[in-house]
């Protein structure tokens, strides 16, 4: 099955509130699995590809973990809060990132170990980043020591071309992955995947802004970094739309800040050059 044919079919199935019923096309055979409702999602029904753990520590109080999307052979795109023990813009004004672990196609967080984590060489953060708020310029990249090999658990995700706007058109929706909090207040064990709505013609031209879902469902702590991933109906491409910000969401009603990928794309191919 094609990331591009998963997602399409992820997508209408939650665009049409099947939510539960729908997702027993793809989830795991474990039924409990299947069914389990999380602060942050649903249980994955399979490997998002793109999908890298940033990992600085077990507890939240210690930075915690993030996600990331891998967007070349040696890129992985992140939020820049991700490289932080404290994330707020007081706290990392002065600080030089730290080196996370990285770690890529896995779904069980016990899986993060010496055979799947991939060497880092160095991180970027954006040279504005934190520059007014938390939220501003939150991205980093994430160069790998050698070229991953891809294969259908490790793949790239694209980043968006001329026409990938789709996320500022009306009835939109997002899919984003993650290991972020559950109602236990841990990280989750399982990769979870939740699809948001997006809030279309936004005033902020580097900022994409989702909502809960009608089940109340949102991110939450560890979630930061992911890929809000759109899939273009009319080239059945999947690309990534956005980088999640802010992950303290969780179940409020609280709109989501993800980092625009269109606006940042020059200096994203500048650092990838």
């Amino acid at each position: 099955l094609s990331v591009a044919v998963f997602l399409f079919a992820l997508l209408a199935y939650l665009s049409e509130a099947r939510v539960l019923d729908g997702i027993k096309e793809h989830a795991n055979t474990d039924a409990a699995l299947r069914t389990k409702r999380m602060v942050g999602g649903l249980l994955t029904p399979g490997h998002v590809p793109w999908q890298a753990l940033v990992y600085l520590s077990d507890s939240k109080i210690d930075g915690g973990i993030g996600g990331g999307a891998l967007i070349g052979p040696q890129w992985i795109l992140t939020a820049g809060r991700n490289l932080f023990v404290r994330k707020t813009r007081k706290d990392t004004r002065g600080k030089e990132p730290l080196i996370p672990k990285v770690y890529l196609g896995i779904r069980h967080l016990a899986k993060a170990d010496s055979t799947t984590e991939v060497a880092v060489e160095k991180v970027i953060l954006h040279p504005a980043f934190q520059n007014a708020s938390d939220s501003d310029n939150d991205l980093a990249l994430i160069h790998l020591k050698e070229p991953v090999i891809f294969n259908d658990t490790v793949f790239p995700i694209p980043l968006p071309e001329k026409g990938d706007n789709l996320e500022e058109g009306e009835g939109q929706t997002g899919v984003i992955a993650g290991w972020g909090w559950t109602p236990l207040f841990t990280f989750s064990e399982i990769l979870k995947f939740l699809a948001l709505p997006v809030i279309p013609s936004n005033a902020q031209d580097d900022k994409i802004l989702t909502t809960r879902t009608k089940f109340q469902e949102n991110v939450c702590y560890g979630d930061a970094g992911g890929a809000l991933a759109i899939l273009n109906p009319d080239t059945q491409k999947v690309y990534a739309a956005g980088i999640l910000s802010n992950d303290e969401a969780c179940t409020r009603d609280q709109m989501t800040i993800f980092m625009k990928i269109s606006a940042y794309l020059p200096w994203i191919h500048s650092v990838m050059r």
